[in-house]
């Protein structure tokens, strides 16, 4: 049996605008009983924010079939590190994520009164909020033994106007001012395979559809998936052709999806 992983941002919609065929997609896999699991870098929602999101576009999608960065950093941190004091620099989904850990956080009030210094962990996500304070405290951290954690390495991710900076590009600021390197958490890292290969369950192939080759696709190269590339997000045919890292299949969108997936099942 062939199990999916989706990536969203630039797959199933841009902003807030679905793609087209996306929900049909989608109702088909359910139909079917097609295993998947939506895995995205973006950490500003929870799984349940982004089930809300689907839903508010028509599709119906479980909450335990979503996986965030955010989600996965929350899962590796319990399991490989001891509790400690967390400033976070990432919106709202990523808070509630270290929130729930139960560590404590250190915010930014706090870290304006010298109280950077309690944080034993920097973890950065994509902030649409983010300041020129957030980035000083999180260095001033950082340079002072604090873990530094990133949830995804995305310089970009695509927008209803086009392309917008990521939450690679906020890491790259505070690799800068600290000279340290972060542990990444998202794609295409082991620590998000691990996570949606237990949620896939039983099944003999793995298919990784996504928009973007350094995140995406890698992913699917470094753990023996079948890449599946669409043109509706980050990278198109001429970044292909440059590329080091090729995809499998490159579809126009994931529309197209569902033809490939009937030839499968015929077989």
């Amino acid at each position: 049996m062939i199990g999916l992983i989706l990536d969203m941002d630039g797959v199933i919609y841009r902003g807030n605008r679905p793609i087209e065929g996306a929900r049909e997609v989608i109702q088909f896999l359910r139909e079917k009983g097609i295993p998947f699991v939506f895995l995205t870098n973006n950490s500003t929602r929870t799984p349940r924010m982004y089930r809300e999101k689907l839903l508010s576009m028509g599709m119906d999608v479980p909450e335990e079939c979503i996986v965030t960065s955010g989600l996965a950093t929350r899962l590796y941190m319990e399991k490989h590190f001891e509790p400690g004091r967390i400033f976070v620099i990432g919106d709202r989904g990523l808070m509630e994520e270290m929130k729930a850990l139960g560590w404590g956080l250190v915010s930014t009030e706090d870290a304006r009164e010298g109280r950077w210094r309690d944080a034993r962990y920097v973890v950065v996500g994509l902030d649409p909020g983010l300041t020129y304070g957030k980035l000083k405290y999180g260095t001033l951290a950082v340079r002072n033994g604090a873990e530094f954690i990133g949830t995804n390495p995305d310089t970009t991710y695509p927008g209803e106007e086009g392309i917008y900076p990521g939450a690679g590009a906020i890491i790259a600021a505070l690799k800068a001012s600290t000279g340290e390197e972060p542990l990444i958490i998202g794609k295409p890292n082991e620590p998000a395979y691990e996570i949606v290969r237990e949620r896939l369950g039983d099944v003999e192939e793995i298919w990784m559809v996504g928009d973007r080759l350094d995140t995406d696709i890698a992913f699917a190269k470094r753990f023996g998936m079948k890449a599946v590339m669409v043109l509706t997000g980050v990278n198109d045919l001429r970044d292909v052709e440059k590329s080091p890292v090729k995809p499998d299949l490159v579809l126009p969108s994931i529309r197209e999806l569902k033809e490939y997936l009937l030839v499968e099942e015929s077989r």
